[in-house]
């Protein structure tokens, strides 16, 4: 049987696909074609006001779809539209690595990943689809966490137990700010075993049309086969797929990155 709350946001849900279908509804309407009682509905469509899923209609008297589900809806067309303007970029960089590709999001103090494409020579299960980690850990959620304001850096770190994962794993508020600052400088962030032993990751991030980190794009895999060279070669890959996705996403900034300079010793985390 469903809990009081459940039936209380059935009933949001059922009202507001009514008004989707049905524009400029009276609540009397909208109790008649729902089948509950008026109080119930008015009540109902007062707090749904308040929180701006419905605003007045044309009318007195009448109501609508507010804009805050506008909002709502916008952020999720604009993650289903970054999946498949980046498709074709993480098959590039498959192709030419053969390693994993990830595409992430962030949500809330968490980055998750909203597409794969597995590698042909390790599965690595630290980040499935639809998994998450901490942003503060591997290469993809560090560029996220690195690319919204400082002012969220703090935060962040005031609010997130910075529990180490592996011995690699950075755990103070001064060692996570410096990869940030790092990742910031040279464009994309590497993850140096900081979530699995023998595994590293490199990442860019993508913006959107408003100049926003929207998602991250990044490579990981055996370490040997993604920092063998120094990581060049998967740093050039994503953050010329992350630009390109950008672009694609409305983005008109320059380069986010400066040429290619590693020192992995600095970037261990």
């Amino acid at each position: 049987m469903a809990s009081p709350r459940v039936k209380v946001l059935g009933k949001a849900a059922k009202l507001l696909d009514l008004l989707a279908n049905h524009p400029d509804a009276s609540a009397p309407d909208l109790a008649q074609r729902l089948g509950e009682p008026r109080p119930t509905v008015y009540r109902l469509v007062q707090d749904l006001v308040a929180l701006g899923y419905l605003e007045q209609g044309a009318r007195r008297g009448t109501y609508r779809l507010g804009m805050e589900l506008f909002r709502l809806g916008s952020l999720v067309g604009l993650r289903l539209d970054v999946r498949e303007r980046a498709a074709p970029v993480m098959s590039q960089i498959h192709s030419a690595m053969g390693e994993t590709v990830y595409l992430m999001v962030r949500r809330h103090r968490e980055a998750v990943c909203i597409d794969r494409v597995e590698g042909l020579h390790i599965r690595s299960m630290a980040l499935h689809l639809g998994g998450s980690l901490p942003l503060h850990l591997g290469a993809g959620p560090r560029v996220l966490l690195a690319y919204e304001p400082r002012e969220y850096w703090d935060d962040y770190l005031s609010d997130v137990a910075l529990e180490a994962i592996t011995p690699r794993s950075p755990t103070s508020k001064a060692g996570i700010i410096a990869l940030l600052e790092e990742t910031r400088h040279l464009g994309y962030a590497i993850s140096d075993e900081d979530v699995t032993l023998g595994i590293s990751s490199v990442g860019a991030p993508i913006f959107d049309h408003t100049g926003a980190v929207h998602a991250a794009l990044s490579v990981g895999g055996l370490r040997s086969a993604v920092l063998g060279d120094g990581g060049e070669r998967a740093a050039r890959l994503v953050t010329e797929g992350a630009a390109e996705v950008s672009r694609k996403m409305g983005y008109q900034g320059g380069d986010t990155a400066e040429p290619p300079s590693f020192a992995l010793e600095a970037t261990a985390g």
